[in-house]
């Protein structure tokens, strides 16, 4: 799809191809109401300000629309509507150990129960051992710091979705 072919959507169908790109309604709308857009560069810096000045729930409410690292069943299941996307951005943990796999499971679990939401890294072009390189080294951060580098990674997915979306 164009960017004139998503500027000139219906707002309810443009809202339905955004939320592909981040699952947080908030973003959805609030990058919704600013098409049309000249430029893809204006669109992603958009993109980019509307994420960047929402709030934390808002950020954990995209955050819970992504697969853990690894989990190919709720790419199957849950997350139907991005599994092609979400596959391909996790593709180099089909190629992983058992060895790596159990520790990146064990990673997420760890993860999830100290921050409260799942691991959330841009996976595209990393391997899965760098994934769990990734996981070990933020498991020590404090809530606070990790949350923002958790907003970053979305913020990096967001505007990668984005490109793809336009590209398709």
């Amino acid at each position: 799809m164009s960017l004139s072919d998503l500027n000139a959507l219906a707002p309810t169908a443009r809202a339905e191809a955004l939320a592909t790109c981040c699952g947080s309604p908030a973003w959805v709308e609030g990058l919704n109401l600013l098409f049309p857009f000249e430029n893809e560069e204006s669109l992603l810096a958009a993109a980019e300000h509307v994420w960047y000045g929402l709030t934390e729930t808002d950020w954990r409410e995209a955050f819970a629309q992504h697969p853990k690292i690894g989990d190919v069943s709720a790419l199957r299941e849950k997350f139907a509507s991005t599994a092609a996307w979400a596959a391909s951005e996790q593709g180099a943990v089909a190629q992983a150990s058992e060895a790596t796999l159990g520790a990146l499971a064990a990673g997420n679990e760890a993860y999830e129960h100290k921050f409260g939401y799942i691991f959330i890294v841009c996976a595209t072009g990393k391997s899965a051992a760098d994934m769990l390189a990734l996981l070990q080294a933020r498991l020590p951060h404090s809530p606070a710091e990790e949350i923002r580098v958790a907003m970053a990674e979305q913020a990096n997915i967001t505007r990668l979705r984005l490109q793809k979306l336009l590209a398709a």
